[in-house]
């Protein structure tokens, strides 16, 4: 089984900026995962400016309702929701839409610092209401969807600390280009290539903190592991339990290279470089477990 932790799909097809391909709908993300091979997908809403068509959390949530055997609903607001307000009570609006069907968080990709009082308090909120959070990182303000944090993601081990009961899905170049020791602080704008020669501190965040999972989609996600499979095999065995397959199709028609994260996944089972129980872990029963399936 395959079920995908980064998806999401509009109402409608919007258009984005003059060619670029459009979003996908439900029906074209399930065309997508039938010809992949996915058998479920957690749909992220897209909430604030920084991203193009904000996706409502009630699309989300009626798509899972129309698919209940293909889509999980997650819900997402933006911190300056309700009163624009650090105090504004956003668990209580996270409760009711856990309430409704929502099983997470996200995808939180406002462009703001992990240190703002709004982000604080939008953590505090998911944290009480329960339920986990996948982010985008983003090197900087401006020019840049995702919250900020800078080389070592001192701005995401401190909300690991502070929050120790939030569970958050780490994801984009910003996240998984810290696997291994940056050459220079921009590296983390883009993805990193190449043998890991020494681990960076995203290892090291994942033993110090239990709360911290890994969403594996998109290339950045991919291009952690296939990028140095023999430090992938190592990395994928230490945090099997916190490590969840994902695609994070964004068009209409899937990528390319959509299919290269199961390809790898496969291939590293099939050499019997991981195990099956690995394999099931990070491709189902992790997210199965997280979301309490």
């Amino acid at each position: 089984m395959f079920l995908d932790i980064h998806a999401h799909a509009y109402r409608k097809p919007f258009f984005r900026p003059e060619g670029a391909e459009p979003w996908p709908t439900a029906e074209t993300l399930l065309a997508s995962y039938d010809r992949l091979g996915i058998d479920k997908g957690c749909l992220l809403p897209l909430i604030g400016p920084e991203v193009n068509y904000p996706c409502p959390n009630e699309d989300v949530l009626e798509m899972a309702e129309n698919h209940p055997d293909r889509f999980i609903a997650f819900c997402n607001l933006h911190p300056r929701y309700l009163t624009n307000s650090p105090r504004a009570p956003l668990a209580d609006m996270f409760k009711r839409y856990r309430d409704a069907g929502a099983k997470g968080v996200g995808e939180v990709a406002c462009n703001m610092d992990f240190y703002d009082p709004f982000m604080q308090n939008f953590f505090a909120a998911v944290q009480e209401a329960g339920l986990p959070m996948t982010i985008h990182l983003a090197p900087r303000k401006g020019d840049y969807y995702g919250i900020v944090d800078g080389p070592g993601l001192p701005g995401l081990e401190e909300t690991l600390q502070n929050f120790p009961d939030l569970k958050i899905l780490g994801h984009s170049p910003g996240f998984w280009t810290e696997i291994a020791v940056l050459e220079t602080p921009f590296d983390r704008a883009g993805w990193r290539v190449g043998k890991i020669e020494k681990e960076g501190v995203l290892p090291n965040l994942f033993r110090r903190y239990p709360n911290l999972y890994g969403d594996l989609s998109a290339g950045s996600g991919t291009m952690a592991l296939t990028r140095d499979p023999e430090y992938a095999v190592k990395f994928m065995t230490e945090f099997q339990d916190r490590l969840l397959f994902g695609l994070d199709i964004c068009t209409a028609v899937e990528p390319p290279r959509a299919g290269d994260l199961r390809a790898f996944l496969e291939k590293t089972l099939s050499e019997k470089k991981i195990t099956r129980e690995i394999f099931d872990k990070i491709t189902h029963r992790n997210a199965i477990r997280l979301l309490g399936l």
